[in-house]
């Protein structure tokens, strides 16, 4: 397979080389697919998680197991309340 890379990534390559840290060019591209790589896997569990807690908060709404969000704000006003009132 044949690829053409701009400037700007050829220059980061160059400098890649430069810094000593990688003696090829080969080695500069399997550590960005590694890191393009675990990337992806760390999005994919991150979507996962989400998709989890977005059942979970599904399954609790049509169970009315649900806080109105005014009530929520309320209680996190008075414990922000009560903890400066006990600090100042």
């Amino acid at each position: 397979m044949n690829i053409s890379l701009k400037q700007e990534h050829e220059r980061f390559i160059e400098e890649q080389l430069n810094t000593g840290r990688y003696n090829t060019v080969d080695q500069v591209i399997s550590e960005a697919f590694r890191l393009l790589e675990e990337r992806d896997q760390i999005n994919q569990k991150r979507l996962e998680e989400l998709r989890c807690k977005i059942a979970s908060g599904t399954e609790q709404i049509a169970q009315g197991r649900v806080t109105d969000g005014e009530v929520v704000f309320a209680r996190m006003q008075d414990k922000i309340r009560s903890i400066t009132e006990s600090v100042g």
